[in-house]
């Protein structure tokens, strides 16, 4: 039975990419990218010829439905993102959701992802967390991190190094600039590092430090009342 296999690839390091994500690339159909150059540098580094299609967010409401059509008519395909797990903050949902309205079978690999490290090496609670991807550019943002005000649980934000110390500035802004945060960059990479500490430090360092690479943003819940704060609270 023909199916869409959903393929993450390496964050950075291509050595992160799994046997079986080789083996599926190898032998489908046909494969969907986000960025044909990207993808192919890849496949040339595995030793993968194959025929590559492009689907990205400014055409997948056209293509889906040849898509679905492709694969119920015989032939496998596999959907790459540039980096990680297609659909998680990257082309993916509207084509799975497709597919199984349509009765195709979809099957997701395990792999690569780049708020899982970031997150359990935070430091921070990582048995509940909130997935936030990337905040609205401009109208809605501020909106978007004040209703996340209250959450208790550890929140997790991808950002461009280009907006890094305006979302620092307005994280401080909504949660307190003692709250804290573990910001990490170019995760896999050679230049991988993960800088921790309040706000206001972590700020204050990408200030000092112009920020480059790709970035997640771990920011702590929350804290829960102590006693006293309790008790005043009732008074």
């Amino acid at each position: 039975m023909p199916k869409l296999y959903i393929v993450p690839t390496p964050i950075g390091n291509l050595d992160d990419i799994t046997l079986r994500a080789v083996k599926v690339l190898r032998e489908v159909d046909f494969i969907l990218a986000e960025d044909t150059r990207t993808t192919s540098f890849l496949l040339r580094h595995l030793g993968i010829e194959n025929k590559l299609h492009s689907h990205h967010k400014f055409n997948e409401h056209a293509t889906v439905g040849m898509v679905a059509e492709a694969i119920a008519a015989g032939r496998d395909a596999a959907l790459v993102s540039d980096a990680g797990t297609p659909g998680i903050s990257d082309p993916g949902f509207l084509l799975v959701r497709t597919c199984v309205e349509a009765g195709i079978e979809v099957e997701t690999l395990p792999g690569a992802t780049a708020f899982v490290p970031a997150l359990v090496q935070s430091g921070f609670p990582c048995d509940r967390f909130c997935f936030e991807g990337f905040l609205p550019q401009k109208k809605g943002r501020l909106k978007q991190l004040q209703a996340l005000a209250d959450e208790p649980r550890t929140m997790v934000f991808y950002e461009s190094p280009y907006r890094v110390v305006r979302c620092l500035e307005q994280l401080a802004e909504v949660f307190g600039a003692e709250r804290a945060v573990s910001v990490s960059r170019e995760l896999t990479k050679k230049f991988e590092q993960t800088v921790r500490g309040s706000i206001a430090e972590v700020l204050e360092y990408f200030r000092q430090n112009a920020p480059r690479g790709e970035f997640v943003i771990v920011v702590a819940g929350k804290p829960k009342a102590g006693r006293a704060d309790r008790e005043e609270t009732e008074e």
